[in-house]
């Protein structure tokens, strides 16, 4: 796969960087075993090779993001959910100078009307003593940038699982984003993005 072979060429990526991080949660809803979470564990990773393009193919749909500026419409003129091309998407992220990916431990719930959090996958107790990885949690956030590696930049699919929005992870995705490419000695950065991306 092309996506494989470029991940394993980690050299024309920024360094690997990882962070384990905590969010506060909002506290608006509980769930079934009355679990009402104030900080929420996530783990912020900069490695392309922690990416599953099902799991972000997936997290596209979850986040009704399309891979299209312009969304496809239905004969209602209703947006229709759109499947992903993986070999485009393992192509685009390919392409990318940087990407981000955000990953939780615990299962979300798809009913996105109610935005809850769900039972704990490890339990209450097991989520302070197992720290989330890419390999024991769900891919809950994205984003990334392109770039010409020698002036500017652009970001990307700035995105978060709906039942995790509005606790900064968006902005944590965003910022160490720019992080890397300042650091890098890009400071020419546009962001493209929608209105709702504006508040994740």
């Amino acid at each position: 796969m092309g996506f494989l072979a470029a991940t394993a060429a980690a050299s024309v990526y920024p360094s690997a960087y990882m962070e384990l991080r905590w969010v506060r949660g909002r506290g608006k809803g509980k769930c079934e075993l009355n679990f009402k979470p104030s900080m929420i564990p996530i783990y912020i990773s900069t490695n392309p090779s922690d990416i599953n393009p099902q799991e972000l193919s997936q997290l596209f749909i979850s986040c009704n993001h399309s891979c299209n500026r312009f969304p496809i419409l239905d004969s209602r003129d209703r947006t229709v959910e759109e499947a992903v091309d993986i070999d485009k998407l393992c192509l685009a992220l390919s392409h990318s100078f940087v990407v981000v990916s955000v990953f939780s431990n615990l299962a979300l719930s798809d009913d996105e009307s109610s935005k809850r959090l769900m039972v704990p996958l490890l339990g209450n107790l097991a989520q302070r003593v197992v720290p989330v990885t890419p390999s024991n949690g769900q891919l809950v956030g994205f984003g990334r940038a392109v770039s010409d590696v020698g002036l500017t930049a652009s970001i990307h699919d700035i995105m978060v699982i709906p039942s995790l929005r509005q606790m900064g992870i968006g902005r944590m995705i965003v910022q160490r984003i720019l992080r890397m490419l300042t650091s890098r000695e890009i400071y020419d950065i546009a962001a493209l993005c929608s209105e709702e991306e504006r508040y994740l």
